[in-house]
Parts: C-alpha cells; structure tokens; sequence
C-alpha cells in the first residue's frame, strides 16, 4: 500500500472513529434524558394512581361500616317479636334483655334506644350495657333523625353524628312487624349506634390496607383525607392517612442505581473517546506495516490462521464487539480429492470461499485454517440459528466444476465473544463447538456452551480414573443367576461389571461407553473376562456368560486374547458363552464373523444379547450361528403394560424356536412372568425374581445353601 493510500485510509478510518464517537455521545445524552423523563413520570404516575386507590379504599370503609350497621338496625326493626314486644307493658324489660344488655360488649353496636310512638320518650336506652340519656349523649341531633326514621316501611336511616366523646354513626328505625295485615299505628323507633373509636380505625386500617388511618378534626397537610359529615351535612371531622407514594420509594430504592449507571455512563463515554484515540493510533501503525502475504492464504485468498487472529485481536479492541466466529469444516472433502484428485479438490476450495465470503452481508471476514477448513468473523445482529442455516444451505446444491457433479457438506462449530476473550480462547471454543457438531453426525451446527469445557474435564478426569481402576482391579466381576425355567436350579451366571469408588458407584452405562470412545474397551474386556473365570472356576458346574463390546468383536486380535487368557487360567472353552449385541452385526459385520468363527472352533458359544430392541433380522441369526437368545427385558415388561404383549413374547421365542436356538429371558420380576415364559418356551430365566447380580462370595454362598437343601 503507497503512502497516499494509507494516509488516505488512516485519515478516513480517523474520521470515521471522530463521527463514531460524536453519535456515542448525542445518543447517550439523549437517552439520558428520555430516561430520567421515564423515571420522574413513572414515579409520579405511581403515587397517583395508589392515592387514587387509597381514596376508595377510605370511601369503601365508610361504606362498608355504614352497610354493617344499617343492615344489623333492619335485622332487629322489621321482627314480629319486638313489634309484640315494644308495645307490650314489658317493653322495656324486653328491650333490655335483646338490645340493652348485648351492647356491653356486642362488635355491632356500642348501644341501643328505643324512643315510644309519640317520639319522645324513652322506652330503653343503654349504652355498654348501662342506661344513658340520648340527648345528652347526641344533642337535638338525635331527635330530629327519630322524627325521619318513625315512619313505617322506611329504610334505616343513618347518620355520623357529634357526641359528647366523640363520633358516633347512628341508625335508627321503626319497629314493625315483617309483614303488615292491617293500617300500622304510630310506631315505637329502634336505634343503634357505634361510637367511631381508635379500634373501629384499625379494623377498617386492615381491612382495606389504609396503613395510619385516623380520626382528626382538621385535614392534615401532605396527608390523604376523606371528610365525615352529619345528617345537615355539616363537617365533623376527618379520615387521615399518609401517602404510600410507592413510585417515590422505589425510585429511592433504584436511586443509588440510577447514579451507578450514570457515573457508568460516563466512563463509557470518556472509554469511548480513549478507545477513539487508541483505534486511530493503531490504524496508523497497520498502514505503515501492513503486510498482506503474511496474513492471507495463497490458494483462496481468504484470511490465514495468522490473519484471523490479527483480526480477531483487532475486533477484541474495538467498538463493534460482541461478536462471534463460525468455524466450518467440509464433510466429505477427502473422498473428492480420492476420487478426483487434488486439483478438482483446490477448485472445490476456491469455490467454497467465494460461497462463504459472499453467504450474508453481516460476515466481515472470512478465513481458511488449513485444509477443508474454514472460519467466518460475524458482527451483527442475526442470531446464531440465523448464521448457521445460511452457512449451510450453501451445500444443499452440489458444486459444479468442469461438468463434475462435487457433493459435499458442513459441519459448524461457533462460538461468541462477550467481553475480554483472547482470539486463541475464542477459537480453542469454535474448534470445540465444530468438534461436537462433526461428533453428532455430518450437517451438524453446535454453538460453544461452557459445558463443553466442564464435560471435556469431567471426561478427562473420569478416563484417568478409569484407567486406573482397571490397572488396579478397581472394576470388579458380579455375577447374576442364570436359572433352568423347567427345575428352578441355577445353570449358569451372567458376569456384570461394577466400578466402586470413594464417592459412590459409577454406572456401566457411563463407563463402558467411555472405555469404548477412550480406547480402553479391549483392556476393561480383558480384565472382566480373566476376574470372572477365576471367579467361575469355582464353579465348576455351572456356564458363565460375559459381554462383549462390539468394538472388541471388530478387533482382529480379540480371538486370540480370549483363548490365550482360557489357556493361561485352564478354562473349559464349552462352559463360556459370550454376549454380543446386534450392533456389532452392522458396524462391522465380516470381522465380527470371522472372529465369532475362530472362537466357537475352540468351543466358546454365543449368545445375541437384547433381542427385540432393535434391528436383528432373521437372516442375521442364521447367519452367525448363534448359540441363544436372550430376550431384550422390554419385551418381558410390556406382560404387564398391554394386552398383545404375551401374544409378542410367544412369537419371539416362537421364531428362535423354529431356528433351534434356546432362549433365555431378562428382567424377570414377578412370578406370573416367569410362568408366562415357562409356558411360551423359554428354556431360562433371568432377573431380580431369580436373584440380584451378587458378588462371587454371595454366589457360593447361595449354592452351598441350594447343595445342603
């Protein structure tokens, strides 16, 4: 690049970062503001709106009080018994006994009156259960509301009214009967009151969330209040509260965060114009070493692994971060160089990274690591999912090159960058991620997920120990019965794996696939087959089956570990059968043969273990020749779960008995299964009803038991 060039580049990136900051800054000054718009309305509209509901809470407490004692005044008024009563010579002995007395301590009315037809005398009045005078109590007030109230078929009349220790609210109404027959004449009137105490405040305080209701006589200032009136609708006093103001708490509560963000804000912006700086300084340094062969690949152009670190460092220290990197290797790319050569397979490449650079506007670099393997730099908005579907539908068509039809196809591993994440870190994660995506089958997308690195250790760790345990006889030999379906007698035992440590026992589901992935299977085979013959040897009577890994069966040297450990320990080749799944009859079918045929010219048999799980066909059986058949345990479980399920057993065994080879059933746990099998065919059983996989002690224990039986 001349001098020119560069100076006109330094200067147009320089310009560039200059606007760049400029925008920081009128944005954040703008969102500034229209945040602390937000917050002052939001706490302002919060305190009025809980105010607002304040207040009919406060007018729905007057309301419910005012309901509750003009409904008890009709409850006691409209009564056959006191319109009897109150115009009897006994009234007021009567109306002692209902009324008088209950108000000593009755929640619904603090006293009772009774005022005489002519509307002024006192039939019964009592307050706390003692005699009182209503008008020196109430005041005219009081007789003026009988006057209203002594009208038949009037609904209560109530009223809040002055006392002399207070307020008071007041019901009154006439006696009468439930249903007049005839003209009523001039009625006696029932009155109840209820003084408005510091108690009568509470209970309503709680009811309706009116936190420091109380009673004054003048509003407060910066209180909440709702006015009390009498029956002239005169003020006697006022209902006070104080404010929640929710909107001003929590804008006390989030206050020291808003300052936070503010003096973050800040220092953003000053990083903003340090970063500025710091950009045009290092954009003048790359113009003037600037150094294209050192940093791309010959072949397609695209950026060198070199390259794309020097880029990745350079986004690291930018404003554009986040980002993510996209690693993509091709699947398939060696057998196009086998069958066509290298130079169809450099075509295929140069096509590839123009695909690759050109797949989505967002992607602003594009590298190749070496081989068929490539990495694209992405800053933007699309999402991962977004990424990873346009990458791959690059190869959902086959490339064309000189009239060759070339399919291949991807798998992707991608990882991103939130904070300060070395480029080599950030590329270890991609390669991870592409590691799992190439794991799970081809056209795969992983994206990195911490728990990659957690498992990757886990796997690390637990492989060390695994192979330590089997070095050290850690992994012991159990055995569990094999019992004659027709006698009931044990025939044989099948040897399980266990694997005990100090933190508890690890399952043979986790580490038997382990020691296949780590390469240790043949190792873990070995030593199971050797601790359970020497355990077996004990035994003399009785069969012993072991597993087998497929991986084993497909080793060339398997056949002859196993006879030479059978010749080493003086074994019986007749009494051992070994278990295999039918996995191994298609992962690699011709060396599984040829190994199953050596071993069985020694005498070893073998058994087709889980059968009813899978894929195994007739053919197959017929094929290898097996010994047995052991009946997968869901075929055993579904006796209990379906009405065909016998009817599926007996067609099983059925086809092995046709073929001539005895069949063993797993899983057995009840004995209404185990009759079901003895009846189908079945010629042994196997599981929990027949015994628990035991350790060699218990098995010799059990048989010396069954002996002396």
């Amino acid at each position: 690049m001349s001098s020119n060039l560069a100076g006109r580049y330094v200067r147009t990136q320089t310009s560039s970062i200059i606007a760049t900051t400029v925008f920081f800054l009128v944005v954040a000054l703008v969102l500034t503001g229209l945040v602390a718009h937000v917050v002052i309305t939001m706490t302002r509209s919060a305190n009025e709106i809980d105010d607002a509901r304040a207040s009919r809470a406060a007018r729905a407490a007057m309301g419910a009080f005012v309901g509750r004692l003009s409904g008890t005044t009709t409850d006691n008024a409209i009564w056959d018994d006191a319109y009897s009563a109150v115009s009897s010579p006994a009234a007021a002995d009567w109306a002692y006994e209902n009324w008088g007395k209950t108000s000593e301590d009755y929640a619904l009315y603090d006293g009772a009156i009774v005022i005489g037809p002519d509307r002024s005398s006192i039939v019964s009045a009592y307050a706390k259960g003692k005699p009182f005078q209503p008008s020196a109590f109430f005041g005219q007030g009081f007789y003026q509301q009988i006057n209203v109230a002594a009208d038949p078929g009037r609904a209560p009349v109530i009223n809040f009214i002055k006392t002399e220790s207070g307020i008071a609210l007041i019901a009154s109404q006439a006696i009468q009967p439930f249903e007049a027959t005839a003209e009523l004449p001039k009625l006696s009137t029932l009155s109840f009151y209820k003084e408005f105490t510091s108690e009568v405040i509470d209970t309503l305080s709680n009811e309706h969330e009116l936190e420091g209701l109380r009673l004054e006589t003048t509003p407060k200032p910066d209180f909440l209040n709702t006015p009390i009136t009498d029956m002239k609708g005169a003020v006697i006093g006022y209902l006070v509260w104080p404010s929640k103001a929710p909107g001003s708490a929590v804008f006390h509560q989030v206050y020291p965060y808003i300052a936070a963000a503010i003096v973050i804000l800040a220092l953003f912006l000053i990083g903003v114009l340090l970063v500025g700086a710091s950009e045009a300084r290092r954009l003048r340094q790359l113009a003037q070493t600037a150094i294209f062969e050192a940093d791309h690949d010959s072949l397609s152009g695209l950026l060198n692994r070199h390259g794309l670190l020097n880029l990745l460092e350079g986004l690291g220290n930018s404003a554009t971060s986040p980002h993510r990197l996209y690693l993509v290797d091709l699947d398939g790319f060696k057998a196009v160089n086998d069958a066509w050569g290298h130079a169809v397979g450099d075509d295929l490449i140069r096509l590839v990274s123009k695909a690759l650079t050109a797949c989505h506007p967002e992607i602003i670099a594009t590298a190749r690591l070496g081989g068929d393997e490539f990495a694209l730099a992405h800053v933007g908005s699309a999402t991962c999912g977004e990424m990873e579907k346009t990458i791959l539908a690059l190869f959902a068509e086959p490339f064309k090159i000189d009239g060759r039809t070339i399919e291949v196809g991807a798998s992707i591993g991608a990882a991103g960058r939130n904070g300060d994440v070395p480029p080599l870190e950030l590329l270890r994660r991609a390669d991870m991620a592409l590691y799992r995506a190439k794991a799970n089958g081809r056209g795969q997308a992983i994206e990195y997920d911490p728990e990659l690195d957690r498992e990757r250790q886990r796997v690390a760790e637990l492989e060390g120990q695994l192979k330590n345990a089997i070095s050290s006889g850690a992994i012991e030999a159990v055995f569990q019965p094999l019992v004659s379906a027709s006698t009931g007698a044990v025939t044989g035992l099948e040897a399980l794996a266990r694997w005990r440590t100090a933190t508890g026992n690890i399952s043979p589901e986790i580490f038997i696939p382990l020691a296949e992935r780590c390469g240790l299977i043949d190792a873990l085979g070995v030593h199971m087959l050797r601790t359970s013959i020497e355990h077996a040897k004990s035994w003399p009577d009785l069969a012993l089956s072991v597993n087998v890994s497929p991986i084993q069966l497909c080793n060339p040297e398997f056949a002859a570990e196993v006879i030479s450990v059978l010749q080493e320990l003086d074994f019986n080749p007749n009494r051992l059968t070994l278990e295999i799944t039918e996995g191994v009859l298609m992962t690699n079918p011709d060396q599984a043969r040829r190994s199953i045929d050596q071993l069985k010219r020694v005498g070893i048999k073998f058994a087709l273990d889980d059968f009813g799980c899978g894929y195994a066909s007739i053919g197959a059986l017929r094929q290898f020749g097996f010994d047995r058949m052991k009946i997968d345990r869901s075929l055993v479980s579904a006796l209990d779960e379906g009405a065909n399920g016998a009817d599926v057993l007996r067609a099983t065994i059925s086809l092995a008995t046709a073929l001539r080879i005895p069949v063993t059933a797993e899983g057995i746990e009840t004995a209404r299964q185990a009759a079901i099998l003895r009846d189908a065919g079945c010629d042994q059983l196997q599981g929990y009803l027949m015994g628990k996989p035991m350790s060699a002690y218990d098995i010799s224990s059990r048989l010396e038991e069954e002996s002396v039986a």
